[in-house]
């Protein structure tokens, strides 16, 4: 499996900060997967003390996780200051640790710096967010560290072949531009970085969702209310003159449809997984628990 391209983490931010008032319009796609990974809660019997939504946007998911959970401390998570602020009302910079008398509402922070406590969160939330992290088993690595043991981890994420239209059109029209697009993980893969993190027995699945565009033009603006332009670091610089972007959207257009429409295709990858009891120390000597051997006598 090799790497995927750099991203460039101060872009992603800027992007994410100017999309924030037309975001939660832009992204139906976050919405309805957001709400299907929701119901996944429906088979399990939880009653947690703090859940963390980490890339939480503009807290669309944030209020329905307050509303399920009422007696839990969730806490709105995102690296973008105008998304945090929308929601939540008033967002802490930073929080050390999190007790019953610190129920922060809302954090500023990068997702693979968590500013919070070890061992903090029965549940961490994360619906759209972690193909934006440059190095995914850090990422898993840091979400474990924040969760308690037997906590759970819930997220979803884009697949592969999310945007392979638009793959194709740019294969065609600019394919000196082909370095320039995102590249997403596979299900499969993100279930051995879990593992691997301390995670149990991921539970993965995929589908694929279909959107459909009567222009080039609302595909484009669709792209950037939610912040989906690139923001890979080694991409071509500059804007595409005025005759490549017209080969791009011609390569766009000869994609249409019997319909007459463009289609966009979304593979959403669902996953969740436990957090178990550490099988080593940090030193790497094994750990061998008593209860473990009286059960066992």
């Amino acid at each position: 499996m090799s790497a995927p391209p750099k991203l460039d983490s101060h872009l992603i931010r800027q992007r994410f900060n100017a999309a924030a008032s037309k975001y939660a319009n832009a992204a139906v796609v976050q919405l309805e997967i957001g709400n299907r990974l929701l119901e996944r809660f429906d088979v399990m019997k939880l009653a947690p003390q703090t859940i963390l939504d980490v890339g939480c946007g503009p807290g669309t998911h944030t209020a329905l996780l307050r509303a399920r959970f009422p007696e839990a401390n969730v806490i709105a998570i995102d690296q973008a200051m105008a998304m945090v602020t929308l929601a939540s009302p008033s967002p802490s910079g930073i929080v050390a640790k999190l007790t019953r008398k610190s129920r922060a509402s809302a954090l500023v922070a990068n997702m693979t710096k968590l500013p919070i406590k070890h061992s903090a969160a029965d549940v961490l939330w994360s619906n759209f967010a972690l193909h934006w992290a440059n190095d995914l088993p850090a990422l898993f690595a840091e979400w474990n560290r924040a969760l308690k043991t037997d906590g759970v981890l819930m997220f979803t994420a884009p697949g592969p072949d999310t945007l392979r239209e638009l793959q194709r059109a740019v294969s065609k029209a600019l394919p000196e531009r082909l370095s320039s697009l995102h590249v997403y993980t596979d299900l499969h893969d993100i279930g051995d970085m879990l593992v691997h993190a301390g995670f149990a027995d991921p539970v993965m699945d995929m589908e694929v969702i279909t959107l459909e565009y009567k222009t080039t033009d609302a595909l484009w603006a669709d792209l950037r209310a939610q912040g989906a332009m690139s923001t890979v670091a080694m991409r071509s610089k500059g804007c595409l003159t005025p005759r490549a972007w017209q080969h791009l959207n011609d390569a766009l257009e000869a994609q249409r449809d019997a319909n007459g429409m463009i289609r966009m295709s979304v593979e959403i990858v669902y996953g969740h997984a436990w957090k178990v009891p550490p099988k080593k120390t940090v030193e790497g000597h094994g750990i061998v628990r008593v209860e473990s051997i009286r059960r066992q006598s």
